[in-house]
């Protein structure tokens, strides 16, 4: 086999695997893309959001989605320069990757959509917090110890006592004041 068949050959098997890693970056980012928007679907199921914030969301979405679509454009163009024998870094790849998932998250993030998912999200872990929190209060006092609300009683009582103290102790000076004149 001649030298130059050997380069073509190796030349191609580099241009299959160059194409099948542009292909499946692709399928990872519609992938991951198709999971982004089934799960903000599944977080305004149950509270539909206004038609205001719906269509921000699906503005948010389009311009992430432009971001992805230029990045996988900038990811060709260099793929090409490699393959016009230029030397570029693996690095420049990741980083195109990299800075194109921060603008597109950016993107999605600023969004009144994102803000009322999120604000649900808070809303439902503060209401699953308070419900833990029973719990454990509920477990503690069944083992015969103090809950937090039994510590909260005691501190204002201590307070309370502090206060008399205060009053009782400004009465007194006032008195021995009173006796010395």
């Amino acid at each position: 086999m001649s030298n130059s068949n050997q380069i073509n050959e190796e030349y191609n098997e580099m241009l299959r695997q160059m194409n099948e890693a542009m292909a499946d970056s692709l399928e990872q980012n519609m992938a991951a893309q198709a999971d982004f928007v089934e799960s903000w679907a599944d977080a305004f199921e149950s509270n539909l959001p206004e038609e205001d914030v719906v269509a921000d969301g699906i503005e948010g979405y389009n311009r992430a989605y432009e971001v992805w679509m230029d990045a996988a454009e900038q990811l060709y163009e260099r793929s090409a320069d490699v393959l016009q024998g230029e030397d570029v870094s693996p690095s420049e790849f990741r980083d195109v990757w990299l800075q194109s998932a921060n603008e597109a998250f950016k993107e999605v993030m600023s969004t009144s959509a994102f803000a009322a998912a999120n604000g649900q999200l808070v809303e439902v872990l503060l209401e699953t917090q308070q419900e833990v929190d029973e719990l454990n209060q509920d477990a503690i006092a069944g083992m015969g110890l103090p809950t937090r609300d039994d510590v909260d009683e005691v501190g204002e009582r201590l307070v309370e006592l502090e206060r008399r103290q205060h009053a009782v102790e400004k009465k007194l000076d006032r008195v021995l004041d009173a006796i010395e004149e």
